[in-house]
């Protein structure tokens, strides 16, 4: 006999076989080795607290229940078959497949809520991270679900974060990548395109940016054979000198591509209008600054293109993963290509001829009606996100708003903390018109201050409080980079003295009062020598 998806009448107290009162029971499983099945009970009164199920008639296989039923998951125990009594009805497949997946989710909120507690904060024996995952039981029942389906390239969540944040952002096309790097790449080789015309960008051709940042933005130039030129830096922007950007163009300049540093909006005034003048594309490296805004409007949508990062030390996060976003459908097409092998074709995975013409077409050298599906149109990559992170990331985005203002409120304590100590700190400050959702606090030392950087970092780092450099410091410097072709637009005076000066701490959502207190004790303690 087959027990799972079958309702059965049985004793309850189940412990007492001569009970008159009896309760309808599901089985959850067949019986085991020692001939006991999990049952969920069954009741008919609809309790507004308790987790449960309504059984509805249509998810019974033949006859259903006389009464409205509801299955209750906090009621799940293990039973002898040999306590049954009667069988009373069976539930179809599609009605069980669905219960389980509610069990395993229930089991999970139980789990997570069980697992990842708040930690207490210990002065001195607990880590003030510059960053980490902030997340609840939401992010870790999404990635059950999502496995559950185990459809583990893009599918139903990877459509549904696309959708948010285009939404969010109110850009037209979201592409979803396996990093914040891709995301770069995949932007920049896009431009790169024949499909572009004399608009493409050529090996030779110029591309202002900045070496006070992170390689994943220099890196996509220099692989697809383009020449970097870079321009120095503001501080306490840290972003552009837009005063030098002009100066650093030339006939050869096609492109600029800059990130938005640390949270903090480029003058994107100057940038958008000097693209227009000579008529260059622009990239907005948006990855710290997802949430950001500038005159009102949301960082990485005044560019071309545009690029998010998901690593766990960014604004949300899905382990690892990006995402290029763009208003423009030609660019978006290109992109799509060349994170997906190269090829031609647009439909989705699972999805075939959506455009009709399949088996109908002639690209390049192939024979006419070559399968359009392996049509290879630019040289690409397998660069696509997987479900699994996009359930997670589908859920950090509904706290991306709370999240940006938690890393406001964070940065305005630092800058508390730090505001007492003006004679020996640069601190930094949001470009006119902007409104960053902070990715960090960012610190430079003035001139001729008692203590380096280095002593002061060391300090904070021994007494477990992180801190961060300006990434790359001068990319030039780089031993990555010191061979490569590149330019230097007028000098890099800035750039250097931030390599030498400067380092961030975190604004994440996951600092507490306790941690502020405690990095304002040890900074002061720091500072009490050479205040003396």
């Amino acid at each position: 006999m087959n027990y799972k998806g079958k309702i059965f009448k049985v004793p309850f107290p189940y412990t007492d076989l001569s009970s008159s009162k009896k309760r309808p029971v599901l089985a959850l499983s067949e019986p085991n080795e020692y001939g006991d099945i999990r049952f969920a009970f069954i009741t008919t009164k609809n309790y507004p607290s308790r987790n449960q199920i309504i059984l509805k008639q249509t998810d019974f296989k033949s006859i259903p229940l006389p009464v409205a039923s509801y299955l209750q998951l906090d009621k799940i125990v293990l039973l002898s078959k040999d306590i049954i009594l009667k069988e009373l009805a069976e539930l179809n497949a599609s009605a069980m497949f669905k219960l389980l997946r509610r069990i395993v989710i229930n089991e999970t909120e139980i789990y997570h809520h069980t697992r990842f507690q708040p930690m207490e904060f210990i002065p001195g024996k607990s880590k003030v991270n510059y960053a980490g995952r902030v997340f609840d039981e939401q992010e870790v029942t999404n990635a059950v679900d999502a496995s559950l389906d185990f459809w583990l390239t893009e599918g139903r969540f990877s459509e549904a974060f696309a959708e948010k944040i285009a939404e969010f952002l109110g850009v037209e096309h979201v592409l979803l990548t396996n990093s914040g790097s891709s995301a770069n790449l995949l932007a920049f080789s896009a431009l790169t395109s024949e499909k572009l015309g004399d608009r493409r960008l050529k090996p030779g051709d110029e591309v202002i940016s900045v070496a006070a940042g992170f390689p994943a933005t220099i890196t996509p130039i220099i692989q697809n054979g383009l020449i970097p030129v870079f321009v120095d830096v503001d501080i306490p922007t840290y972003n552009i000198d837009v005063k030098m950007i002009e100066k650093a163009i030339s006939p050869k300049t096609r492109c600029i591509f800059l990130a938005h540093t640390l949270g903090n909006p480029f003058h994107l005034d100057v940038i958008m209008d000097l693209a227009e003048k000579y008529h260059l594309w622009v990239i907005e490296d948006n990855c710290d600054a997802f949430g950001s805004r500038y005159k009102g409007k949301y960082t990485g949508t005044f560019g071309h293109i545009s690029t998010i990062s998901f690593y766990p030390a960014h604004h949300i996060t899905t382990g690892e993963g990006g995402a290029i976003c763009t208003n423009d459908p030609q660019l978006a097409r290109l992109i799509r290509a060349f994170r997906d092998w190269g090829r031609d074709c647009y439909c989705t995975g699972g999805e075939n001829n959506t455009c009709g013409k399949r088996f109908t077409q002639q690209f390049g050298k192939l024979p006419v009606g070559y399968d359009h599906k392996y049509v290879y149109s630019e040289i690409g990559y397998n660069l696509k996100m997987t479900d699994i992170q996009a359930a997670i990331g589908s859920a950090q985005m509904d706290k991306l708003p709370a999240f940006c203002e938690s890393r406001k409120a964070n940065f305005h304590e630092w800058t508390r903390i730090f505001t007492k100590y003006s004679d020996y700190f640069l601190l930094p400050e949001a470009t006119e018109n902007a409104d960053p959702a902070w990715f960090a606090f960012i610190v430079t030392l003035k001139d001729n201050v008692p203590f380096t950087r280095d002593e002061l970092t060391r300090y904070l780092n021994s007494n477990l409080i992180e801190t961060r450099n300006l990434f790359a410091g001068n990319i030039t410097k780089q031993p990555g980079y010191v061979n490569k072709n590149w330019r230097i637009a007028d000098h890099l005076d800035k750039t250097d003295y931030i390599m030498n000066n400067t380092f961030f701490l975190g604004t994440y959502p996951g600092l507490t009062k306790e941690m502020f207190d405690y990095a304002e004790e040890i900074l002061e303690s720091f500072l009490k020598g050479y205040a003396e």
